[in-house]
């Protein structure tokens, strides 16, 4: 009867290859899915920037509707936020049209970048981020207009 007992008490432990088994998978599997996870958070980031900044995003809504009520684009992005000092814009403008600074900054907390005479947009503004390098006119800049990426 002792040998049984002593037989099922050795049983109730792993051994030491079976463990070493389990960590080597965990290992790999972290080896494999934390370069995809760090790389998911740059992408998310770089998809909110074009959000805010495409036709249909927060701050160019600001800027059509700016345009809708004084008749012309904002001289800068803070006029979408504070009245404008021209007093004949100022009657006009109904705003704020964005309801604070945080809404005219990128994911990576920089100002988005803003040119009324649209080089890039002939017809209207030019709006963008200057991307997780923080380098404007580099490669990885976030733009509201075409590119040849």
């Amino acid at each position: 009867m002792k040998n049984r007992a002593i037989k099922r008490n050795r049983r109730r432990g792993f051994t030491l290859l079976e463990i070493m088994l389990v960590v080597g998978l965990l290992a790999l599997l972290a080896a494999i899915a934390i370069p995809n996870l760090m790389g998911a958070g740059e992408e998310a980031k770089k998809k909110l920037a074009l959000s805010s900044i495409l036709p249909n995003g927060a701050i160019m809504r600001a800027i059509t509707q700016y345009k809708f009520d004084t008749g012309q684009y904002p001289e800068g992005l803070k006029d979408l936020i504070e009245k404008p000092s021209d007093d004949d814009i100022a009657k006009k403008w109904t705003g704020p049209y964005l309801v604070d600074k945080s809404g005219l900054k990128d994911p990576w907390d920089r100002e988005f970048k803003y040119s009324r005479e649209g080089q890039h947009n002939e017809n209207g503004v030019d709006l963008w981020s200057v991307g997780p390098d923080g380098n404007d006119g580099s490669d990885d800049d976030i733009v509201n207009w075409e590119t040849d990426k």
